[in-house]
């Protein structure tokens, strides 16, 4: 069976006091849901005190980022490694933010996805397309290269470790989501690519997100669809209560 996964990426936002504040609500809510992975992505800075509140917790940490090198002369960068020592189990690599506002290539991401996993962190790999590219029908041929040159260089037993997200970068931070229809017709195209690169079984046993403005209101539709298996969730992960409807949205 297929995890399901529902992720919140919290991205460049909260205080101290105002972090400590929504994961003591989450943490006390997430009682309240079975049979779902909830995995909470602070800022780097709030990991390791998160770790201790976490105690006994089921909730896991991830990170939003990692280098793509493993230690040396990086100013500013976070090794997977580090992460790790911090006591988180997930990494997200290649977020589109990442992609678009920092360059980074699908050469690099695939290097970041090395340097997870040789840190036994399980990474959170996203792709998806720009309005343009879908708008020109290239949404799959994008989709797939992203696939191929970030992931596809995995052997079986490391794809089994990752996670997959796919995210319409025109649906992110926009309040515009991809209908379910979309949304699951790009998660299948996804599997299938999986199926036809490596076998039919390790494409069933991966779990594909959906992130992309999904939220308490839309959840339910789209995580009733086949090959969703649960969500990225940016600014909905922001507040307790919608990110515990989400998800409870199964």
């Amino acid at each position: 069976m297929r995890k399901k996964i529902v992720a919140g990426n919290w991205k460049m936002n909260l205080q101290l006091d105002e972090a400590k504040q929504l994961l003591q609500e989450i943490k006390a809510l997430g009682k309240n849901v079975s049979d779902v992975n909830l995995i909470i992505n602070p800022p780097a800075l709030y990991i390791s005190l998160f770790k201790e509140l976490l105690e006994n917790s089921v909730i896991a940490l991830g990170a939003q980022n990692c280098s793509e090198h493993e230690s040396g002369a990086y100013t500013g960068e976070i090794a997977a490694q580090m992460i790790k020592s911090c006591g988180a189990n997930y990494v997200i690599v290649g977020h589109s933010e990442r992609r678009s506002y920092y360059h980074e290539t699908n050469a690099i991401i695939a290097e970041k996805i090395n340097r997870a996993l040789a840190a036994n962190l399980s990474p959170i790999f996203c792709c998806g397309e720009l309005l343009s590219e879908r708008e020109e029908n290239n949404h799959f041929k994008v989709v797939e290269q992203q696939l191929k040159e970030g992931l596809f260089h995995l052997n079986e037993k490391d794809i089994k470790n990752v996670v997959i997200a796919y995210e319409p970068v025109w649906a992110i931070g926009t309040g515009v989501t991809a209908t379910a229809e979309q949304a699951q017709e790009m998660h299948a195209f996804i599997r299938k690519v999986l199926k036809d690169f490596y076998t039919e079984a390790t494409a069933q046993n991966c779990s594909i997100l959906y992130g992309g403005s999904c939220n308490a209101s839309n959840a339910k539709e789209l995580f009733s669809n086949p090959d969703i298996d649960g969500g990225l969730i940016g600014g909905a992960s922001l507040k307790a209560a919608d990110f515990l409807t989400i998800a409870q949205s199964f």
